[in-house]
């Protein structure tokens, strides 16, 4: 199991190659929710989103000859930008493998850290038919976007810095996807405070997480139309066994209600968010009965957003 120590090692060992985002708060959303909203705000994190965190963890920890040898990923945009930035910063190489129909603006990310991308067809198959076809032909060490252990640890370093930031949170929302951000703020924020309630935002879209618990085993997506790009993985297996250990609940979000929180926060807060963190506001709005005077931490996860296709243009 991992263990808190592990995340506060990463967090020294990845302190000089990320920012420590700032914490938002909002009146106009307090009082649209009835409850004390605090954003973590990793949407101004370098590459754009928390995953550099994990990124940069699971890369220090490689030896010279595991980086010389080559790092290779799958990912929809971000981590495969926040790898490449961690492994070009100690002059190694990196090829992500994402789908054809990944935002522009997150392939153009990938490739001004210096990643180099390999296509793939966008589902699951796919995806691993052209990851093996490298790693046989190169020899190439798999940094996992979220089912690994040195990856999960780095994630959960956000949440060690948010509850530095604002103790005594009553409920921490987290996006889930693959579940490696969901997973590291569930093994550091229940162990700093047990009676924190964690719970998980997915779209309706694509509900593996919310269909895994409830069936007790892991369940396929069967559809990722949704508009939050960054959150149609498919649950990790290491991931789920801390999730269905420690969540208390994975909340389903809505298409409407997710582009509604998005324009939200665009509108209120003035900052860049992606439907993929947007998410955690959605989910917490649906739950207005229940939150009513508590203390609320949501993880804004990203801001990479293409301009040119904001969502509300296209309804």
């Amino acid at each position: 199991m991992i263990t808190i120590m592990e995340i506060q090692k990463a967090h020294e060992r990845i302190i000089p190659f990320i920012h420590r985002t700032p914490i938002f708060t909002n009146k106009s959303l307090n009082q649209e929710s009835g409850a004390d909203l605090y954003f973590k705000c990793e949407n101004f994190q370098k590459a754009g989103s928390f995953k550099i965190r994990g990124a940069t963890n699971a890369v220090m920890l490689l030896s010279d000859d595991e980086l010389c040898r080559g790092v290779v990923t799958a990912s929809s945009g971000n981590h495969g930008a926040a790898l490449a930035m961690a492994v070009t910063s100690r002059s190694g190489s990196v090829q992500v493998v994402m789908p054809i129909n990944t935002p522009q603006i997150k392939v153009e990310n990938v490739i001004r850290n210096g990643g180099e991308i390999i296509w793939c067809d966008p589902n699951i198959k796919s995806r691993e038919k052209v990851l093996k076809k490298i790693i046989d032909k190169t020899g190439s060490i798999l940094i996992h976007p979220y089912n690994d252990r040195n990856i999960i640890v780095g994630q959960g370093t956000a949440a060690k810095e948010f509850v530095e930031d604002v103790p005594n949170l009553d409920i921490i929302v987290s996006p889930v996807s693959g579940g490696g951000l969901l997973s590291g703020t569930l093994i550091y924020s229940k162990e700093i405070n047990s009676k924190v309630f964690v719970y998980g935002a997915e779209p309706e879209e694509a509900n593996d997480a919310f269909r895994s618990l409830k069936h007790g085993s892991i369940q396929l997506n069967k559809t990722t139309d949704t508009i939050c790009d960054g959150l149609r993985a498919q649950l990790g297996d290491l991931n789920f066994s801390i999730i269905k250990e420690k969540v208390d609940e994975i909340i389903t979000v809505s298409e409407k209600e997710i582009i509604n929180a998005m324009r939200m926060v665009w509108e209120r807060m003035k900052i860049i968010v992606e439907p993929s963190c947007a998410i955690t506001l959605g989910a917490i709005l649906k739950r207005k009965d229940e939150i009513k005077g508590k203390k609320i931490g949501l993880i804004l996860s990203g801001g990479n957003v293409d301009l040119s296709r904001l969502p509300w243009r296209e309804s």
